[in-house]
């Protein structure tokens, strides 16, 4: 959470990270909003399932006074997309590099809808005690793939830390199919990442099209936050500007 004391009229951003990522992969975003005005928040998302991260998400929104916008990187674009659904205080949603899920469709379903996606064979499953007494399996990247699969763009010893502090996702997480589909009613913006080889671009141009999202590409890879905070900061300065209330 940033320090920034907000202006009359800018909202309060919301950050939610997605798989293999934590809070910190929003901190040069973050930095940028900051000079701009926002106070922003940077949620640490679960990632034990869809039902429960977006129950999590919501709890936070529902807390905030005044105008939110949400910005989800990757699953945490099927999080924020089931979480902010009938928040009046939500303005604008931001995909990042991520999913708009519809009603019925999974996080899984989608990202494997168009050729080109090269992160399942880098995965590497480990098994964890599930609430339930069950034993389930949680999903890491592979070290030695994390840069190639996820994190291209962006400098060996940054994607060295991340590797090593990447937040595993539980693979039921990826199955789970959504209940709602807050871009039905909630304004949205899409940054496309077209060297992506964690979500193919063209699943993401689908899910924006569909969507109606206001549509940036940029020539990044996957985890674009780390490497061009001041693009995903600019996509998200422009929703919150179309949608001052």
């Amino acid at each position: 959470m940033s320090n920034a004391t907000p202006t009359n009229t800018l909202p309060t951003v919301v950050l939610v990270h997605g798989a293999f990522a934590e809070s910190a992969s929003w901190n040069g975003v973050i930095a940028d909003l900051d000079r701009r005005g926002y106070r922003s928040v940077a949620v640490a998302n679960p990632l034990r399932g869809l039902a429960q991260d977006a129950a999590y998400l919501r709890s936070v929104i529902d807390s905030i006074d005044g105008p939110v916008v949400v910005a989800g990187h990757s699953y945490g674009g099927s999080v924020m997309g089931e979480a902010a659904d009938g928040a009046a205080n939500v303005t604008a949603l931001v995909y990042i590099a991520s999913f708009h899920l519809d009603a019925g469709e999974s996080t899984g379903e989608l990202a494997a809808k168009y050729p080109g996606g090269e992160l399942g064979p880098a995965l590497a499953p480990r098994p964890f005690p599930a609430d339930d007494g069950s034993i389930g399996s949680d999903l890491y990247i592979e070290p030695g793939e994390f840069r190639r699969v996820f994190a291209a763009d962006v400098e060996p010893d940054v994607t060295a830390l991340m590797a090593a502090t990447q937040r595993p996702i539980a693979a039921a997480a990826l199955e789970d199919k959504a209940t709602k589909a807050a871009w039905r009613t909630i304004p949205s913006w899409a940054l496309i990442t077209t060297q992506d080889l964690a979500i193919p671009a063209d699943s993401m141009r689908f899910m924006a099209e569909r969507a109606g999202s206001h549509t940036t590409e940029i020539d990044a890879s996957h985890a674009v936050s780390v490497s061009r905070p001041a693009a995903v900061a600019d996509i998200i300065d422009a929703a919150a500007r179309a949608t001052v209330r």
